[in-house]
């Protein structure tokens, strides 16, 4: 497999970092971070467009016990002092930082849902454009969106802005296979967008955003184009 591929690097770069590249290809993954530069650039890349996800959430300290368990995930067995030093994806201080942020994510959900019980860890989704490539090229997804293990709370973010038309909004639809798209709402080009009270259709496999006119659509189906799609990866 040539992992030079920019769109192989940036497709498994993404589900690395989004949590949802799980089990022994992981683990595979992490071993070839050290000898492929696209690898770790998409990475890289990829913990940058992730990490403002977190900024709608409120920050909550995690407990001296996840601490642990990350510790003993991380390094089972501490090293001799003289261990030859290691990339940035293997340092524990990157990881604690990364995760802490993770783990806020999870938190901040079950407070906005005012649930007393453990949050389940949410599902990422990465919707990508529909519009085709021009000469090739990988077209980079353009909104993230996290779902609450619940299924009850959505927050979208776009990892670059987007453009609208002064007179056109943008909608979020959940789909169940070739079912009939139920509105989740409308939701910011340029900004983060929450959804408390979500109700997404049973089996749901993937969401979509929409181009409608001013309040959304007037059917309760997608009346405008559907500018992204990302699929629900469990």
């Amino acid at each position: 497999m040539d992992y030079s591929r920019p769109e192989l690097a940036d497709r498994l770069a993404a589900e690395y970092v989004a949590g949802t590249l799980r089990g022994p290809a992981r683990r595979r993954f992490e071993a070839l971070l050290p000898a492929h530069a696209a690898l770790r650039a998409a990475t890289r890349a990829w913990r940058d467009r992730l990490m403002p996800l977190t900024s709608v959430v409120t920050p909550e300290k995690p407990s001296a016990a996840v601490w642990q368990k990350i510790e003993q995930r991380i390094q089972p067995a501490r090293a001799p002092a003289a261990t030859a030093p290691t990339g940035w994806w293997q340092q524990l201080a990157f990881w604690r930082a990364f995760s802490g942020i993770a783990a806020v994510a999870v938190v901040s959900l079950s407070v906005l849902l005012a649930n007393p019980e453990p949050a389940q860890a949410p599902i990422i989704v990465v919707l990508s454009s529909t519009a085709p490539a021009e000469g090739g090229a990988v077209v980079p997804a353009s909104f993230v969106a996290s779902i609450s293990g619940d299924g009850r709370t959505v927050v979208t973010k776009p990892l670059v802005n987007v453009s609208v038309e002064a007179n056109r909004v943008l909608e979020l639809w959940a789909a169940a296979g070739s079912g009939a798209p139920r509105s989740l709402g409308l939701i910011s080009a340029n900004g983060a967008s929450a959804f408390t009270k979500a109700t997404l259709p049973a089996g749901t496999d993937h969401l979509a955003v929409s181009l409608e006119p001013p309040g959304g659509s007037p059917t309760g189906a997608p009346t405008g184009p559907v500018l992204f799609v990302g699929k629900l990866t469990l």
